[in-house]
């Protein structure tokens, strides 16, 4: 019989040809992948602890000086924080003195500061009497020979009351709703006293504000320079990556790592100034507080102002990394 009339091998059974379900795709799935991609960044991660490695000292001085930055105004934003806590002592100079008529009792005064002491914009109403008040302002002013002589006692009655809040357009509605009220002769509140504790805290929160811009585009500009010195220094290494395919992704992620690294040693570097620094300047605090009968001291760094400096030195370090890399990732291309 002749060849012609031999039927066709099929595909499978030709010679080399493979069984249809054995046949594969030479796409790699999704695991591969992605353990590709780990395995990327676990070796960019390696090697940027590598390079700071290699130069400790330098890598240290880098951090310490956007440490310095860093806590300068987190440092002023806790002491303004603290000051804010001696709300109290505010409080008290913002007073409204309530000055009774002449013919109301103690009994009478403790009524009506009862009454007024359930307000919701009052936060604490004190009764002082003709008598109390007498012997306080004969023991302060010295006159008290001369006070003792009067056929009489001149000074009425006081309520002092203490606002909730500082606020000059409240402070002067509750005046004028507490001189409506019976009894009340004078109702005296010192507001300009109010404007410039106002003003001055308005102008410390500018001024970190402010300064907290401007030590943020020093620090953009500090890792910037820094990781221009890493591109310059491994550019023929860049260029020849670049020449086999490599992308610029690939080529970015290292100095990535590398910026945050330093944001990461910053924020840490940082923190520990500002507890250290904050702790150090506490005992000159204790001991003027305590010469004024206060146990007014300082907070020190709360657990969540900690962190939130730490995540936005990292982030600081990174923006500035990733800026400093696009800004020349055009002129790393091979020659």
């Amino acid at each position: 019989m002749s060849d012609s009339n031999m039927p066709e091998p099929r595909p499978s059974e030709r010679v080399g040809a493979l069984p249809r379900q054995e046949a594969y795709s030479d796409e790699p799935d999704f695991s591969t992948l992605l353990l590709a991609w780990l395995d990327s960044h676990r070796a960019s991660l390696a090697d940027s602890l590598r390079r700071l490695g290699r130069q400790p000292l330098g890598s240290f001085l880098t951090c310490l000086a956007m440490a310095v930055a860093l806590s300068l105004p987190m440092g002023l934003s806790l002491l303004l924080d603290d000051i804010e806590r001696l709300g109290g002592s505010w409080q008290r100079a913002a007073q409204i003195s309530l000055y009774m008529q002449m013919d109301v009792g103690d009994a009478a005064g403790e009524r009506l500061r009862a009454r007024i002491a359930e307000l919701p914009e009052v936060a604490e109403a004190e009764w002082i009497g003709r008598e109390q008040g007498l012997e306080e302002f004969q023991r302060q002013s010295g006159l008290g020979e001369a006070l003792r002589e009067l056929p009489e006692n001149p000074l009425p009655g006081v309520i002092l009351v203490t606002p909730r809040e500082i606020d000059k357009a409240g402070l002067e509605t509750l005046r004028e709703q507490l001189a409506d009220l019976s009894g009340v002769q004078l109702a005296q509140l010192d507001l300009l006293w109010v404007e410039r504790l106002g003003a001055i805290l308005a102008l410390g929160e500018r001024f970190v504000f402010g300064l907290t811009l401007l030590l943020v585009l020093a620090l953009l500009l500090v890792i910037g320079n820094t990781i221009r010195l890493h591109i310059e220094n491994r550019r023929s290494e860049i260029e020849v990556i670049k020449l086999v395919g490599g992308s610029d992704g690939y080529v970015r992620r290292p100095f990535l790592y590398m910026g945050t690294l330093y944001g990461c040693g910053a924020g840490l570097l940082a923190w520990l100034v500002l507890v250290y620094g904050l702790g150090w300047l506490n005992t000159s605090v204790l001991r003027l507080a305590g010469l004024y009968g206060s146990d007014f001291a300082l907070g020190g760094v709360p657990l969540e102002d900690g962190l939130s400096l730490l995540l936005g030195a990292v982030l600081l370090g990174y923006v500035g990394a990733w800026l400093a890399v696009a800004r020349h990732l055009s002129e790393l291309a091979p020659r």
